[in-house]
């Protein structure tokens, strides 16, 4: 959705944009702060961030046919 908003913000502006969709203005600005500045995001989105690079990594390792099943079992022994 924040795509679609940059998108179109130039022709349509963000608060209108936002009025039709089911989004606050004020968490487009934020979400563009947390892309420009990563530590403005919250504790878990960082740490989601870096949980999903360990899954892609491990999924590229493993020929991108890893499952969830295996992936857990991995991960606990």
């Amino acid at each position: 959705m924040i795509g679609f908003i940059d998108d179109q913000r130039a022709v349509y502006g963000v608060e209108s944009i936002c009025r039709v969709l089911p989004i606050a203005p004020s968490t487009y600005y934020h979400r563009l702060a947390c892309l420009a500045d990563p530590a403005k995001a919250s504790a878990r989105y960082q740490r989601d961030t870096e949980l999903r690079r360990e899954i892609k990594r491990v999924w590229d390792e493993n020929y991108q046919v890893y499952g969830v099943r295996k992936g857990a079992m991995r991960e606990f022994g």
